[in-house]
């Protein structure tokens, strides 16, 4: 059976355009069951919409708790039965609701070489601290905001003239690369989360994930 995403946006969706391009070049084998957004103008939807893949939407300030809201996702979810579900640019923390019922099925990217930089603004804090290695990271979400076991890592050297957009738009780049090769993983079932770890193949990957060269 092929694998099946739900894919949660909260804005423009370039990583889930990374994703549907993956798949439309035969480079995914994964069946997009559902894009969800917490905001009904999210971008992202159209792409969806546009490559005919079912939308669905939430509003967060509907509900008084951040775990009502979550049981609401859970509720909406379930009839897509997704295998994976991809946290491609949404902008919500969620509560160990939402993160206990999809455990080892939750994973998420974010612009940062993990444990640098958790939560927002990770650009400008690699700049401000001066930093030459900047990248992204792709992990399995846990109760720990950002602090999931890691997946996989793709650094880019930080240039002097960088600015927060450059870097931000070449870090970008290559979370275009690196968020579908790690969804093939799983859509191949090469990838798991056990009690030991983070497994490739059936071994341990190293703290940091694998690193895209």
């Amino acid at each position: 059976m092929t694998h099946r995403l739900a894919v949660l946006i909260s804005g423009s969706g370039t990583n889930l355009q990374a994703i549907m391009d993956a798949r439309e070049h035969g480079s995914l084998d994964v069946e997009i069951a559902v894009v969800f957004s917490n905001r009904a103008n999210a971008a992202g939807l159209e792409r969806a919409s546009q490559a005919g893949i079912p939308t669905a939407t939430l509003d967060h300030r509907d509900y008084p708790s951040r775990e009502e809201f979550d049981q609401a996702m859970i509720d909406l979810l379930t009839p897509y039965a997704p295998d994976t579900v991809v946290l491609a640019g949404f902008m919500r923390i969620l509560s160990s609701v939402f993160v206990r019922h999809y455990a080892g099925r939750l994973i998420n990217i974010h612009p940062s070489l993990l444990p640098k930089y958790r939560g927002l603004n990770t650009h400008a804090r690699a700049l401000e601290a001066g930093d030459s290695e900047h990248g992204c990271s792709i992990h399995f979400v846990t109760e720990e905001l950002d602090g999931g076991p890691l997946i996989a890592q793709a650094p880019i050297s930080v240039q002097t003239n960088d600015t927060v957009d450059s870097l931000s738009k070449r870090v970008q780049q290559r979370e275009h690369r690196l968020y579908p090769q790690v969804l093939q993983w799983r859509a191949q079932n090469r990838l798991e989360l056990t009690y030991n770890g983070v497994l490739l193949d059936g071994k341990p990957l190293p703290t940091q994930g694998y690193i895209l060269t």
